[in-house]
């Protein structure tokens, strides 16, 4: 018995020995570690915008047509009346693609050599997939708030080394908008985004992703450079974030309501209709 476990052991051994190698040679990739934090204008309040360098709202100057403005415009006069406008995120509905990557919390980046992650706890936990084993489109996508996202390394200088992540990102479901300033995608979630992520030359502690957005709801192709700062700290806090933990706001069809400090649902603005209660007694 003693003598069969041990030729069954040595086969194994054989076995692992003879099978390929898939290491992972890091040093050929650029080193994304550590927590990413969204750089924005300091004169800027409110949460973080789509275009970085400009405040959110009506000064992001997006090209949008004259259907999509329009659209626009009633959400920030809903918005002003206390209501939420087209930002479905309200409800703890998933930010998904591009509004995941303002990077409202902190973001990591987890880089394996036929995928690579990034990963930001706000709302629900985004795990963005970017498939870099060459793979081809799919026939059929199943549709997702983050999309669907193929990615091709290269090395741009020449050095030797990746330096740059290329990114296309499609096959989305909605409804989705740039910020929470409820800024829209078009409705067909025909959108497609295209993406290059890469250290800044000077200072490897801040990142780059260079997105352009081509969607129907635009005039033409829009594009913004958005950029990260490593957090200097070897071992960076990561805050659990639960978007149902302390929620006020309830959606009851298409209107938006609030819970009261009292448990009591109130409306969110002037002249609000109640719910419906048909399947509620009477007394």
């Amino acid at each position: 018995m003693l003598y069969r476990g041990a030729m069954g052991a040595m086969a194994f051994a054989a076995l692992l020995c003879a099978a390929p190698s898939f290491a992972f040679d890091d040093a050929q990739y650029p080193d994304l570690s550590g927590q990413w934090i969204g750089l924005r204008m300091p004169s800027c309040r409110g949460q973080p915008s789509f275009d970085p360098v400009k405040c959110w709202g009506t000064t992001q100057d997006a090209p949008l047509t004259p259907e999509y403005q329009a659209i626009f415009k009633a959400n920030i006069a809903d918005q002003h009346a206390g209501g939420q406008g087209t930002n479905a995120t309200s409800t703890c509905l998933a930010p998904g693609m591009p509004m995941v990557m303002n990077a409202h919390s902190p973001m990591e980046i987890i880089v394996l050599p036929e995928t690579t992650y990034i990963r930001v706890d706000h709302i629900r936990d985004t795990r963005r997939r970017i498939y870099t084993d060459g793979r081809d489109w799919p026939a059929e996508i199943e549709p997702s708030f983050d999309g669907y996202s193929i990615g091709k390394w290269s090395d741009s200088d020449g050095k030797g080394r990746y330096d740059l992540l290329e990114v296309e990102t499609r096959g989305f479901k909605g409804p989705r908008s740039y910020d929470a300033s409820g800024l829209p995608l078009h409705r067909d979630n025909q959108s497609v985004f295209k993406e290059r992520i890469y250290l800044d030359k000077a200072n490897p502690n801040l990142l780059h992703d260079d997105i352009t957005v081509i969607d129907n709801g635009l005039t033409k192709p829009w594009a913004v450079f958005k950029t990260y700062r490593r957090n200097p700290e070897p071992r960076p806090t990561w805050v659990e974030y639960i978007c149902a933990e302390g929620q006020q706001l309830v959606r009851i069809g298409n209107e938006n309501y609030m819970l009261s400090g009292d448990g009591f649902l109130m409306p969110t603005r002037k002249g609000q209709s109640p719910p419906d209660l048909r399947y509620f007694s009477r007394k």
